[in-house]
């Protein structure tokens, strides 16, 4: 059961880590000359380098907010594991601490979804997605898979 627990907990960093990293890191696209993120959309020309804010349209806002709120739902997912771990009864389930890593795994989904549909207007054709994009999709099955795990787990003496 102690090896159960401990991969559980592994799983949930692990997705706790890759959200973390695609919000903050600014590779959500990237091309020759330019990168852009949700929190601005910077260009090398000859002359130097230029950013614009990512406070552009709504619809980044929206990300930025999704993305904020699923590494929110996904701290708290952990520590009401981890209370829940002390307190719950023998034989009861861990359903609070599923229900906020699913609601934090349907975050970052819809996020990504956004992002995917409105960063034509955002960025340039010329660019593709980076790798921060690529670890926000795959924090989605990793958040989602532990909180169904949780939604599972019974509580085991």
């Amino acid at each position: 059961m102690l090896l159960l627990l401990l991969g559980i907990v592994l799983l949930h960093i692990a997705g706790l880590v890759l959200l973390f990293v695609s919000t903050i890191v600014s590779v959500w696209t990237s091309g020759e000359t330019s990168t852009s993120d949700l929190w601005q959309n910077c260009s090398t020309i000859s002359v130097g380098s230029h950013c614009d804010p990512g406070s552009a349209g709504e619809w980044i806002q929206a990300v930025q907010a999704l993305m904020i709120l699923s590494i929110i739902f996904s701290c708290i997912s952990l520590l009401l594991f981890f209370c829940q771990l002390f307190t719950l009864q023998k034989g009861g389930r861990f359903f609070l601490t599923g229900t906020f890593q699913i609601l934090a795994s349907l975050f970052v989904m819809s996020g990504a979804i956004i992002y995917t549909v409105m960063s034509p207007q955002w960025v340039p054709d010329t660019e593709a997605f980076g790798y921060s994009y690529i670890l926000a999709w795959v924090a989605f099955p990793l958040a989602l898979i532990s909180g169904l795990i949780y939604v599972i787990l019974r509580k085991r003496e």
